[in-house]
């Protein structure tokens, strides 16, 4: 690959540690906002909601101006929109009446651009000639993780160093990161998804295929089985193995998505030599017995250490699933990403929300809701299978 797309795949990179921070800095100020602006925790939470919620309409609106417009003004316009998003933040709710009004935009426009980076990085890194675009694909999102925990580390340092009544001085660093890398790529060279001449499948076409459809089951599950985990991980380690808040906070999350990231790294690293499918499998299987560490075994230290399982063996599913589609149908397009990304967004949240009604059933009793969750890894080992038959038919 020449040097220079080198660069492309660095700037990709960074895309996702943009989307890590737009999505894991403000949950970190819950409190701070409450205390400050006098907003109820309930409607606090809602900005959560209102971004990933915004996030799955980008998914879908996108379909219709990524192509006209362009990829590299597509992802020099997400990348703005995250940093205003950011900077709005420390601005609009001091000049509001209402300043959960103001938080409620500045949200709005930091989720527009995190949900067009979630369609865009893939596509961009699968166009680069790259000699293994699966290792590529698993090491690209393996900078999400890294993101999060570099945000959750270096927040929780600024704010115990300079106080957290400064947190709007560190909204404005943050900022930097996305201003900075859309201005890297003006440069950078962007290769096409597709081969000259060469159309992308309509809507239409995607819906009439049934490799299409296993694909975005496979997605919806890999987004539930990462999720929900992930979403319930602090008050797992709280609640259910008995660890101290802030233990529950930090440690819960933070292992789950360190090793979710060394899974990608480490695919990135040996993919060509590991057959994705196979991989993908025994991945979902560790899942399932992660989850019934979680579930069964009394004893916290290893209840916990099936969290942390967990992330690693949730790792390859979403990357994995975006490069068999890559591989199953060539001229899949924008469109092809952008639907994929919808359903993992879809079952990032529906994942954590089945966790939660399962658990309420059952006495708030969550490790209930996590085995009930099993079903989302056994169907995605499912849908692997179905790929490749569907594939070796074809």
């Amino acid at each position: 690959m020449k040097e220079n797309y080198n660069r492309t795949l660095q700037a990709c990179f960074v895309g996702y540690v943009v989307q890590a921070i737009v999505n894991n800095f403000v949950p970190l100020l819950f409190l701070t906002f409450q205390g400050t602006y006098g907003i109820s925790l309930e409607k606090i939470t809602l900005l959560v909601t209102f971004n990933f919620g915004l996030q799955l309409i980008i998914d879908l609106v996108s379909i219709g101006f990524v192509d006209r417009i362009g990829y590299r003004a597509s992802m020099i316009l997400a990348h703005l929109l995250a940093a205003l998003g950011l900077i709005l933040l420390t601005i609009l709710p001091e000049v509001m009446s209402d300043p959960f009004v103001g938080l409620f935009l500045a949200v709005l426009v930091y989720a527009a651009g995190g949900g067009l980076l979630e369609v865009l990085v893939s596509p961009v890194v699968e166009a680069c000639p790259t000699d293994n675009k699966e290792k590529a694909m698993s090491l690209l999102h393996s900078f999400y993780c890294w993101g999060h925990v570099g945000v959750v580390l270096v927040s929780t340092l600024f704010f115990t160093v300079f106080g957290i009544s400064n947190w709007k001085i560190l909204a404005v660093i943050w900022a930097i990161v996305p201003l900075c890398n859309a201005a890297v790529f003006t440069r950078v060279p962007m290769a096409s998804l597709l081969e000259e001449g060469e159309k992308g499948m309509s809507m239409k076409e995607l819906f009439s295929m049934k490799i299409f459809w296993v694909l975005m089951l496979m997605m919806l599950c890999a987004g539930a089985s990462e999720q929900a985990v992930s979403q319930w991980a602090s008050a797992l380690a709280e609640k259910g193995f008995g660890f101290s808040k802030t233990v529950g906070d930090l440690a819960g999350p933070l292992s789950f998505a360190a090793l979710m990231g060394c899974s990608r790294a480490f695919y990135g690293k040996f993919g060509d030599k590991i057959n994705l499918e196979r991989f993908m499998q025994w991945s979902a299987a560790l899942c399932i017995v992660s989850y019934l560490m979680i579930a069964f075994i009394p004893i916290p230290a290893l209840g916990f250490l099936g969290c942390a399982l967990c992330g690693l063996s949730v790792g390859i599913m979403w990357p994995g699933t975006f490069s068999m589609a890559s591989a199953a149908m060539k001229r899949g397009g924008t469109a092809l990403f952008a639907l994929l990304a919808l359903a993992g967004d879809l079952g990032c949240s529906s994942g954590p929300t089945y966790v939660g009604m399962i658990s309420s059933r059952f006495h708030d009793n969550l490790k209930t809701g996590i085995f009930a969750a099993l079903v989302f890894p056994v169907l995605l080992i499912v849908g692997v299978e179905m790929i490749s038959k569907l594939r070796k038919k074809a």
